[in-house]
């Protein structure tokens, strides 16, 4: 596979000192690029609407919505529709694509709003005691259904949770007593408020914003949506506009070790109880989507429970019957959403493949499936007719708003083209490194993929120090995408190349590639890792092996702990990020349990072998190099403990360390100042211990 790279037109040649001389990406670039998101289409293709994160030279965030029209192709360029300084999200669209909705706190709690695509105002729809989290309007424009974080005993009371929260706040004692878990999950400490779905008639003409809903799942001890991350793709509503279906996960003190997330069927006017539409599977059902007729809901499907890196499947439902089928069985991919064709007769979704996230066409009837877009990862997809708007990014851009028409009998999208600007059209005095993927040998003799990136002043005859970077999950992949938290440019834009393994465990090469891993956290993947390295080094020359650091976040951070014990010797320094340190207390104090009772084969006091078979903590006298470990106090996915013990056993032992302590981030180091320091301290890091 050749080198991505951009091929200079003959104007430019004069400009090749220039060029060469050009600077590589800093973390205060990155921080400062334009987000976009959220395209969406109108249902005749006409309109596309997308959201756009602006971030000024202080590293103040705005967000706002623009609109493009797709008939003037390149004559006009996307238009800011809502006001500066509202802070918008989650735009969809009216049934007559002349509407937009879209959520804001501009006047103190999140809400929803309207306005038109063509003039006027924002108006404001819904004036609830409770922030809206995530909405959909009913097909008919009339009515809305939405989640909220109440406490589900005020039914559909919402003011009733405010008060509730007031007389805490109002409390001369802070403690609390808890009975079941969570007591607390991903950052966020248990007060007993649930995601919780509402409905609400929206106001017509010019009448007051409504400040009433009706319960619909409060009666089911479960969110809606899912906690930390699901959003409005966990319900939907029928196309008639009489019944919503939700994955919803009822599994009472079981919760923290169950995956089992149910599809229920609600009445919308809710004179009926919720019927669970696929209690016969024990393991995952999510993302519901109707067909245009009302007749089949769509929806993917996991078959093992307690496992959440098994395979989603693409599944339909005869609404009559009640009879499920698995469309694309054959498929050995995750699907990663539904977006249906009008007709019904395909569905578009994405997927790891081979080091990318590609965009695919699957055949309802046939199960056929065809990949239409690629080149990097593609991160969320609208459909409308034969166009279709995604957002994709790449090794060498964030995320753009492409646009093109799909061809047909499953052919790739014909005239795709973007309507905003790449990472290094933003960035004109920026050079990003080339990539180039490859493959080798790896545990059990089997094909495993990497990725190996250029420094952004790349030299033929040159050798460079390495950034050896281990991705987490550990079911995940570092391949041809762009990250604001791990981001290649970064160390290629300091003079480092970069090397990058999907090991076994990774996602995108089929199931059991993925499945190998499961109490396998330190030999198959160490051994991917080692010969992925060794093989890294004997294909491309510029790689200086001297000159070596190994980093790595929660898995990676794990890894990165166990190298330290078990093969420290390519390495000049080390650098864990939020990592496991001892994977006994790691199965007691971590809240998401099924994660590790799955990847553990067990308990901690079933399988207590299993828990210290590939534990660093056993192993931290034979560490040896230079560590520098982060950890952030609101990570409750792996406990700041791990991090201070890890820092603890390479300073009683004298080894070089540094400790780098967010008091305000959880697993993932998301603000722009603190970003900023964290490149700053690993580069800082890299460079006093292989250069620059």
């Amino acid at each position: 596979m050749k080198f991505r790279h951009a091929l200079l037109p003959l104007s430019l040649l004069a400009a090749l000192p220039t060029l060469a001389a050009a600077r590589g990406l800093d973390v205060r670039d990155m921080v400062t690029l334009d987000r976009v998101s959220s395209p969406v289409l109108s249902a005749d293709g006409r309109n596309v609407v997308f959201a756009k994160r602006t971030t000024d030279a202080s590293y103040k965030s705005t967000s706002a919505l623009f609109v493009r029209n797709l008939l003037t192709r390149d004559a006009a360029p996307p238009r800011q529709l809502t006001p500066a300084g509202w802070n918008v999200n989650s735009p969809s669209l009216s049934a007559d694509g002349r509407t937009v909705y879209f959520l804001s706190a501009k006047n103190g709690s999140q809400q929803l709003y309207a306005q038109s695509l063509s003039d006027g105002a924002p108006r404001q729809l819904t004036d609830f005691p409770v922030d809206v989290d995530s909405y959909h309007v009913s097909p008919q424009d009339d009515r809305v259904l939405f989640s909220a974080g109440v406490f589900q005993d005020c039914g559909s009371d919402l003011a009733c949770t405010e008060g509730k929260l007031k007389q805490k706040r109002d409390a001369k004692a802070s403690g609390q007593v808890f009975d079941a878990m969570f007591v607390r999950h991903w950052d966020t400490w248990n007060d007993g408020r649930r995601n919780t779905l509402f409905v609400a008639p929206l106001p017509t003409g010019n009448a007051a914003a409504v400040k009433g809903a009706s319960a619909l799942s409060a009666t089911l001890a479960g969110d809606a949506p899912s906690k930390p991350f699901g959003g409005n793709d966990d319900f939907a509503w029928s196309p008639d506009g009489t019944s919503v279906v939700a994955s919803i996960r009822v599994a009472g003190a079981q919760e923290p070790w169950s995956t089992n997330f149910d599809l229920y069927r609600f009445d919308a006017s809710g004179r009926q109880a919720p019927v669970n539409l696929t209690a016969n599977n024990p393991a995952w059902d999510a993302g519901p989507v109707f067909s245009a007729d009302g007749k089949t809901l769509f929806y993917r499907a996991m078959k093992r429970p307690g496992f959440e890196a098994d395979r989603f499947g693409l599944m339909a439902m005869d609404l009559a019957s009640g009879q499920t089928r698995e469309i694309a069985p054959q498929w050995d991919r995750s699907a990663g959403g539904i977006v249906l064709s009008a007709d019904g007769s395909r569905i578009y979704t994405t997927a790891d493949d081979l080091g990318e996230h590609p965009l695919f066409e699957v055949e309802v009837a046939s199960g056929k499936v065809t990949r239409l877009l690629g080149e990097g990862s593609v991160t969320s997809v609208d459909v409308a007719g034969a166009t279709v708007a995604v957002t994709r990014n790449s090794l060498k851009s964030n995320d753009q708003v492409l646009v093109g028409r799909i061809g047909q009998d499953g052919q790739a999208i014909d005239g795709l083209r973007a309507l905003t600007p790449e990472a290094g059209e933003v960035l004109k005095d920026v050079q990003f490194g080339d990539y180039e993927q490859f493959s080798f040998k790896g545990w059990n003799n089997e094909t495993v993929h990497g990725y190996v990136v250029k420094p952004h002043d790349y030299q033929e005859g040159r050798t460079y120090p390495v950034a050896f970077l281990i991705h987490g999950g550990p079911q995940g992949s570092f391949g041809n995408g762009w990250s604001y938290r791990w981001n290649p440019q970064t160390y290629t834009g300091q003079g480092y190349a970069v090397v990058m393994i999907d090991f076994h465990g990774s996602t995108g090469y089929g199931q059991s590639f993925t499945d190998a891993i499961s109490q396998h956290w330190g030999d198959r993947p160490l051994e991917d890792l080692q010969k992925g390295w060794n093989a890294a080094l004997k294909q491309y020359s510029f790689l200086d092996g001297d000159k070596a650091c190994a980093l790595g976040a929660s898995y990676g951070g794990f890894m990165v702990n166990w190298i330290a014990g078990n093969w420290n010797s390519p390495f000049k320094c080390l650098v864990n990020h939020d990592g496991v340190f001892d994977q006994r207390m790691m199965g007691y104090a971590t809240e998401e349990l099924w994660f590790t009772e799955w990847e553990q084969g067990g308990t901690p006091y079933e399988k207590p072998a299993n828990y210290e078979k590939f534990n660093p903590v056993n192993h931290v006298a034979d560490w040896k190099k230079p560590i520098l470990i982060i950890h952030g106090q609101q990570d409750f996915r792996i406990p700041v403990e791990q991090g201070l013990a890890a820092f603890t056993a390479a300073q009683r032992q004298g080894i070089e360390s540094k400790f780098l302590y967010f008091p305000d981030e959880n697993h993932w180091v998301l603000k722009p100042h603190n970003s900023i320091l964290w490149h700053d301290t690993v580069n800082g890091w890299l460079k006093q211990h292989i250069g620059n």
